[in-house]
């Protein structure tokens, strides 16, 4: 687990969030400027004023790129001052600088935060370096060491904290977009298979029909039409959900309130029966939906499948915890496509729910789907 947490930690963050240099960073960077220029020139006790100037500009402009080239920065800035605390250690000269150049302190946070994990780990060597480099040049007391090592390491343990954040709450976007494709993925095949079993029946009984009854044949293509018409408009409305825009024209999810409906739809070869009994009122509107495309996708599968079937029924009985869904058909038992998604994504739709599904070939004749749901979605 604490392999995994510093694998997270030091993931490469670009993909997850884009840095960018922000107007912050310009106003950040003028007023630090300002603050460098005025006080080289006001300090009175500044060793090397015009190199010490330059620097702390050179160091301020340098945070125009914190975000965008992390740890470029931090080796030039860092880098720098190896040398300057050499030459210092080695003449023996008086520290310079001034105190605006404070803003480095910004640099560990920058690298930890946005750095990919081999620059975090390079570039944490050059600021030690740098630290024990300026220590020694400058030493005033071991109580300063431990508290300017605290003060510099400090924003680098920032960084990684913030870094951590965004990377589980990207990781954890990550999971609901899956969750919400594998969603999709399966209303927009519980729908659209439902229309185009029902389109390719039609289009087969009305060639069938097309040289003897003329009439019949028109009446199948009418009934195309009308369910490709409704299966274009359903599909518009799914897509147009994906939208970003906020445009999307959105509809209550079906329930069992449109069984009838949904039998209705399915026409009458074979015919399809509609059983509801007990109370559905207080029904959570998830298991209502899930009901409904479990008898949708069943039906489906029976118009599909089940060979010189007549009838279809769909009982649904409500109990005290849970509801029963059962779809039978009378035709011949045959393999339901194992290859295929709606199977799964039923027992899916079921196992989410805390229920329980098991289809297959009824004893007597046909093919049944039984589905045990709690009344309220999660519940058992």
């Amino acid at each position: 687990m604490l392999r995994n947490a510093v694998r997270s930690v030091l993931a490469e963050p670009r993909a997850l969030d884009a840095p960018k240099r922000v107007w912050r960073d310009w106003v950040l960077v003028a007023g630090l400027l300002t603050a460098a220029v005025l006080e080289g020139v006001l300090r009175e006790d500044v060793v090397w004023r015009p190199f010490a100037l330059v620097i702390a500009v050179a160091v301020a402009c340098a945070l125009l790129w914190r975000r965008t080239r992390p740890f470029a920065v931090v080796a030039a800035v860092f880098g720098g001052l190896i040398l300057i605390n050499l030459a210092t250690l080695i003449s023996g000269e008086a520290a310079f600088g001034l105190y605006s150049m404070i803003c480095v302190v910004l640099l560990p946070y920058s690298l930890a935060r946005w750095g990919s994990g081999r620059e975090i780990l390079c570039g944490l060597a050059l600021i030690i370096v740098a630290m024990v480099l300026g220590f020694a040049s400058d030493f005033t007391g071991w109580g300063e060491v431990v508290g300017g090592t605290m003060f510099l390491l400090f924003p680098a343990t920032l960084g990684l904290a913030v870094r951590y954040r965004w990377t589980a709450r990207n990781r954890e976007l990550g999971q609901v977009r899956l969750r919400e494709r594998e969603l999709l993925a399966r209303e927009l095949h519980d729908t659209v298979a439902h229309h185009v079993s029902a389109i390719v029946i039609r289009a087969q009984a009305g060639r069938a029909v097309a040289a003897t009854r003329p009439e019949a044949a028109v009446d199948a293509l009418a009934i195309i039409e009308a369910e490709g018409t409704r299966t274009l408009a359903e599909m518009r409305a799914m897509v147009g959900v994906l939208r970003d825009d906020g445009t999307a024209e959105l509809a209550p999810q079906p329930g069992v309130a449109d069984l009838e409906q949904l039998a209705r739809r399915a026409g009458d070869h074979p015919r399809v029966d509609v059983e509801v009994s007990g109370d559905l009122g207080d029904l959570d509107r998830a298991v209502g939906a899930a009901i409904y495309r479990i008898a949708q996708e069943s039906i489906t599968n029976a118009v599909r499948h089940a060979r010189q079937a007549t009838r279809i029924d769909v009982r649904l009985a409500s109990y005290d915890d849970s509801v029963q869904l059962t779809v039978r058909d009378d035709g011949e038992a045959t393999s339901r496509n194992p290859g295929g998604y709606g199977l799964v994504g039923m027992t899916e739709r079921a196992t989410l729910l805390g229920g329980t599904l098991s289809a297959g070939p009824d004893p007597d004749r046909g093919w049944s789907v039984d589905v045990v749901l709690p009344r309220t979605a999660g519940g058992r």
